[in-house]
């Protein structure tokens, strides 16, 4: 059994877009949850997150939360969406530094942005950017994981 968080800003955008991703192309022994380092409790996915995961038959009903020592606890990796996402989930848990990389470095995509460009406020086509730059990413963690 292998619990995946992914971890972005307010997760309302790329963290719950990644989390729908991997929960729809995941076998069984995947578990995905996603949080935020200042997400409010309860908030929808933005609507552009559901739209363009609904364009790829993917259906989320995802609601935000914060980053928690509970979903600390409960990941085997955490998956930040940036470098200051790391930096900031370990500035509050500075003794998980064995399980907190970014997407990226997890899955070991070389070069110099390890940063999942960050959506929120643009357009639809800059959401369905954001799916096609994660997609990747997360088949290579399928296969990473499946390894």
């Amino acid at each position: 059994m292998t619990n995946i968080l992914f971890v972005c800003t307010g997760n309302t955008c790329r963290s719950p877009m990644a989390e729908a991703m991997l929960k729809n192309k995941a076998g069984k022994g995947i578990y995905v949850k996603s949080a935020g380092v200042f997400a409010s409790n309860g908030s929808d996915a933005s609507p552009q997150t559901k739209q363009v995961l609904a364009e790829k038959g993917i259906i989320s009903n995802h609601k935000s939360s914060s980053v928690t020592q509970e979903l600390i606890d409960w990941a085997t990796y955490i998956l930040t969406m940036t470098s200051s996402h790391k930096h900031a989930v370990l500035s509050s848990f500075p003794n998980i530094t064995d399980k907190v990389y970014t997407l990226k470095e997890f899955v070991a995509e070389s070069g110099m942005n390890s940063d999942i460009s960050d959506p929120f406020g643009g357009s639809i086509d800059i959401y369905r950017e954001t799916y096609e730059e994660l997609e990747p990413l997360i088949d290579a963690l399928l296969t990473k994981l499946s390894d």
